[in-house]
């Protein structure tokens, strides 16, 4: 694009509100907060009983930015926080305080599995029908990251069989979810459409860059360019 005189300009991303909805996303699986809000608006009272996070295991996929955020918040919370990925290493995990374990161990032993990989066509259904019939029974699966890190096929088949207790999620194969995607009749899912990132504070900094970059583009001067990827 450069030879061609065409320039592509980004914008930072402070990267933790993803964090942020991927842990409050944990604590609404573990109380059955949704079932028991609905409960109350339809006139009800108490309908799920729920688990502690203390003292319960979570499970990170990958140890990054992300992954990173989400495993201080379950330590400050008392959770057991252990992280397996593929170039991830003891080191990695001694540096931040936690365990690193096999990827077996860390589908077999967790409460609770948050995803926090980049998309590559390695890691593409990485979590799938062999991996939840590893996971316990009363597991959560969280993925704030990308849909086809999950075999959604596989996930929606465990939650109606009862595989694993729950899952939360708020990547799909296609966005928007279309209107009578059989996920929306999926037992034991919590969906959210694509909020990880959609907070104040991040697009104040997407759409403020944005102009700052147009600014400069204008001015003959352009800012934060991002190299062609060959």
């Amino acid at each position: 694009t450069k030879a061609r005189g065409v320039f592509v300009s980004g914008t930072s991303s402070p990267g933790h509100a993803t964090a942020e909805l991927a842990f409050f996303l944990i604590g609404a699986m573990a109380r059955g907060l949704v079932t028991n809000a609905n409960s109350m608006s339809n006139g009800g009272w108490q309908n799920h009983l729920g688990r502690d996070l203390r003292g319960a295991t979570l499970g990170i996929l990958v140890l990054g930015r992300l992954g990173t955020e989400v495993s201080r918040f379950g330590k400050a919370f008392g959770m057991n926080v252990q992280a397996w990925s593929q170039n991830l290493t003891t080191t990695n995990c001694e540096e931040v305080g936690i365990n690193y374990v096999s990827r077996e161990t860390l589908f077999k032993t967790s409460d609770f599995i948050s995803i926090h990989l980049k998309l590559s066509d390695r890691v593409r259904h990485l979590v799938g029908t062999k991996e939840f019939s590893m996971m316990k029974k009363n597991a959560f699966l969280i993925n704030t990251s990308r849909a086809a890190i999950i075999d959604m096929t596989a996930l929606a088949k465990a939650l109606n069989n009862l595989e694993i207790a729950g899952a939360a999620i708020d990547v799909y194969d296609i966005e928007p979810l279309p209107f009578n995607d059989s996920l929306r009749k999926t037992k034991n899912l919590l969906m959210t459409p694509h909020i990880g990132y959609v907070t104040e504070e991040t697009m104040a900094i997407f759409y403020g860059q944005m102009l700052e970059s147009i600014e400069a583009m204008i001015s003959g001067n352009p800012i934060r360019l991002l190299e062609a990827k060959t």
